[in-house]
């Protein structure tokens, strides 16, 4: 008897602590918005409706089946279908097996410059710095990448990607360093400031797309192929476009993981992110850690912009982004700017990414949805007393950790 009150109160306190980490209320967070973007979706359906004025049970069985179908297309898209999988894996046909696996190695495909782009605006927030400029410093990046890819020839491959990535890095720094070097040295907004170099950035890729860029044998804007030398390695086959630009993505992560806790100048650049003014006091050179941190997160933004057209597309063209800087704040507004977070944040927003296009197409829903589904996640994170209210979670003993960006309301 007395055994099993013991075992009672550990599991109560389990539980108890459960509730109160800031992991519960991120799961609780997607939870939530996972149900309210299929509410979404029965509410706004044709058919459902039509089932309402049958009967209040028929309308609520149509709305169910309609956000069973939605997220069922949605998880087949991303993950694949699992029956296929087993199949195709009994069958034994490589083809087949391809066709399978392909939907969860394109999520991962898609993850790719989440990471880096997640990486990117979470080092910056560490360092108390609003980077909105991660989709500019990606067309940059772009740019000195395949510029690398096309124009040097003649190298192996094991020397001739890292020089490409590289540049890729060094054009984002250099369109993050601009903004940092004016926030350091005039005080200038940096959320203006890498605003403007966004747009920069776009017509100067426009520009150079077509003037000393553009592929002579092309009549659109096109640069050249890269040499394949230059070719991120596809792991499977030409027909699975997943490449090791994931594997190295994840390397990156864990390279801003040490330098941002492992290091002393880690942790002046988190210093100087929650208290300027204290790391000011206590000796911390806080210019030259603002310069190098907007230089750092720009390389990062960089990487990704050089890992689409070394790893997918081999050659630019113009847009070729999709929006990935600019929906990397939320990854690392989700991820809570720790690389590990930023990781899965990727990964969620990758597999959900992957998987509206084929949820589009199967139930018809728009893929907008996605676009409402990552907001809501994000609103509830960004608000976690109301999920703490609505599942009656017990507050933290130590108020959940934010990071403060010194620029807005002053130095």
């Amino acid at each position: 008897m007395e055994e099993q009150k013991k075992k009672q109160n550990a599991l109560g306190i389990f539980f108890e602590e459960l509730s109160k980490s800031s992991g519960m209320v991120t799961f609780l967070a997607i939870l939530t918005g996972i149900l309210l973007s299929g509410l979404l979706v029965a509410i706004t359906t044709v058919e459902v409706y039509d089932a309402f004025s049958v009967s209040f049970w028929a309308g609520i069985k149509a709305a169910l089946g309609s956000a069973w179908s939605t997220y069922s297309s949605l998880f087949t898209g991303a993950f694949g279908n699992p029956q296929k999988i087993v199949a195709a894996f009994q069958s034994g046909d490589g083809l087949e097996i391809r066709r399978a696996i392909n939907p969860f190695f394109e999520s991962l495909v898609q993850t790719t410059p989440y990471v880096f782009g997640g990486l990117s605006v979470a080092l910056g927030f560490r360092a108390g710095l609003f980077n909105i400029g991660a989709e500019g410093q990606l067309f940059v990046g772009a740019l000195t990448g395949v510029f690398a890819g096309y124009a040097i020839t003649g190298l192996p491959a094991y020397i001739h990607i890292p020089i490409a990535l590289l540049a890729g890095a060094a054009g984002g720094a250099i369109w993050g360093f601009v903004p940092g070097f004016l926030k350091a040295k005039t005080g200038a907004h940096e959320v203006i400031i890498t605003i403007m170099m966004n747009y920069i950035a776009f017509r100067f890729s426009d520009f150079m797309l077509r003037g000393p860029m553009k592929d002579p044998n092309e009549y659109t804007p096109k640069t050249p192929w890269i040499q394949p030398s230059a070719e991120l390695t596809r792991l499977f086959s030409d027909q699975i476009r997943f490449h090791i630009g994931f594997f190295i993505a994840l390397g990156v992560a864990y390279f801003v993981y040490w330098l941002l806790f492992k290091t002393s100048w880690g942790f002046e650049l988190r210093t100087v992110g929650s208290n300027p003014n204290g790391a000011r006091y206590a000796g911390i050179k806080t210019t030259r850690t603002t310069v190098i941190a907007m230089s750092l997160s720009g390389a990062l933004a960089g990487l990704a912009g050089a890992n689409e057209v070394l790893g997918l597309n081999h050659r630019l063209v113009p847009a070729f982004s999709s929006g990935y800087g600019f929906d990397s704040i939320a990854l690392a507004l989700l991820g809570k700017n720790h690389p590990l977070g930023v990781v899965l944040s990727a990964l969620l927003f990758g597999f959900l990414r992957n998987g509206s296009r084929q949820m589009q197409l199967k139930s018809g829903v728009p893929i907008d949805i996605v676009s409402i589904l990552q907001a809501l996640i994000l609103a509830f994170i960004a608000a976690p007393a109301i999920i703490r209210s609505i599942y009656r979670l017990k507050k933290p003993d130590v108020e959940e950790a934010s990071i403060k960006i010194s620029s807005w309301g002053g130095n």
